[in-house]
């Protein structure tokens, strides 16, 4: 409902702000409903559900972009929150009416704003100091050591305040839980990678390839398939057997060796760039449903929204940082840096035609390789405990009776 304030924005300044209270609204909703699934479902099967969620994701990663396109196109801009509407209003509706039917037991809590407040205020400090480094203001300029400075002294005053509030925004119990903090890890780089790399793909189509920008966006749609088909193996495998991290750890491998090779082969054909781009996001589907469900079967039943909220929040930051990294190499790289004389985006498409461009996205590759590798030590290191729920079904003995 929150989209009406932006798609009545009349300046970008109120543009910005429904956005972000679009974001406040919209940001609950991924993790609740990770959490419903975890309060009807058996750890053993949950990941079967998480796949469905991460089918939706795929699907509206894919959809979005082209209904946003197309409305954008033949209608006004602010159609693409107007549309919204009705479709929030059906979705409000019948999950209010299934979520009534279910158990509730309520305990009393105390919502931590202070600590909300102080964690919101060094990751926005944070992420300003990436994205504007190296774009608006050089890295070394006043504005980066003010943002830096600001994010480092309201991170110490969270840290603080997860030590002594009564009930912490963080709980500390969470945070030193090590299923948690490893699965967090692995999960942030099995999401991250690939959204970080299908921001820049399109740029690397265009320039080493030569693609047009319709055929650099249609050349994302195969790699977003194949992260479905990932989750669902995993998930499938974690309600049949009991070594349930072989899948991920085996395709998070397989993620990393492709990056790997896109490092050492960044002018490789279309066709074996694609391929290599499609097992990376096959990989890194197949840990996500496990990660999720490893976490939330490593918390008590209380915990489990927290845990998975802090597993959502993780994954966003760690996909910024990503992205702001990848961003600095791509700026850099085609000389469009303010420390380089660049005047932005004109100045990088000046440069697109002397730049070895398969050269600057080979550095790219590399972080999305080491993003890769970490997150596949953390899952290797996450404990694997017993799942709860129905294993398989054993087999009727017809020899008896």
């Amino acid at each position: 409902m929150l989209g009406r304030i932006a798609g009545a924005a009349v300046d970008m300044l109120t543009l910005i702000v429904g956005r972000g209270l679009q974001g406040i609204g919209g940001g609950g909703i991924f993790p609740l409903a990770q959490t419903i699934i975890s309060d009807v479902v058996a750890p053993r099967e949950r990941g079967r559900y998480q796949a469905y969620i991460g089918i939706v994701w795929v699907a509206a990663g894919l959809g979005g972009p082209v209904v946003g396109g197309v409305l954008a196109e033949h209608g006004h801009w602010s159609m693409i929150f107007w549309s919204n509407l009705p479709l929030g209003v059906a979705v409000a509706a019948t999950t209010w009416r299934s979520l009534a039917r279910l158990p509730r037991f309520d305990r009393p809590h105390r919502i931590d704003w202070l600590g909300a407040a102080l964690m919101t205020i060094a990751s926005i400090s944070f992420l300003l100091a990436l994205g504007w480094g190296g774009t608006r203001v050089p890295w070394f300029s006043p504005t980066i050591f003010a943002l830096v400075a600001a994010s480092a002294l309201f991170s110490g005053l969270l840290v603080w305040r997860l030590a002594t509030a009564a009930e912490p925004f963080l709980p500390p119990a969470i945070l030193s839980n090590p299923v948690v903090r490893l699965g967090t890890l692995a999960s942030a780089g099995a999401v991250s990678t690939p959204m970080g790399l299908t921001i820049f793909l399109p740029l690397y189509y265009e320039t080493v390839h030569g693609l047009s920008a319709a055929m650099a966006g249609f050349a994302l749609v195969p790699i977003a398939l194949v992260s479905a088909p990932g989750s669902i193996l995993s998930s499938r495998f974690m309600m049949f057997r009991l070594g349930y991290k072989l899948v991920p750890v085996l395709g998070y491998a397989a993620a990393v060796a492709a990056a790997a090779a896109l490092v050492a082969l960044p002018d490789a054909s279309l066709a074996v760039v694609i391929a290599l781009l499609c097992v990376i996001s096959f990989g890194a589907g197949t840990a996500i449903p496990v990660c999720t469900v490893c976490i939330q079967n490593a918390v008590a039943p209380h915990q489990v929204g927290t845990a998975t909220g802090v597993m959502n929040f993780i994954r966003a930051l760690a996909g910024s940082l990503l992205v702001a990294a990848m961003g600095a190499i791509v700026l850099a790289g085609f000389g469009a840096v303010p420390e380089r004389g660049g005047a932005g985006a004109a100045t990088a498409a000046a440069h697109l035609a002397s730049a070895d461009a398969a050269h600057v996205f080979r550095w790219l590759f590399a972080a999305a390789a080491i993003t890769l590798a970490i997150g596949l030590v953390a899952l290797i290191r996450m404990e694997e405990r017993p799942l709860a729920g129905p294993g398989p079904r054993a087999k009727p003995d017809t020899d008896s009776g």
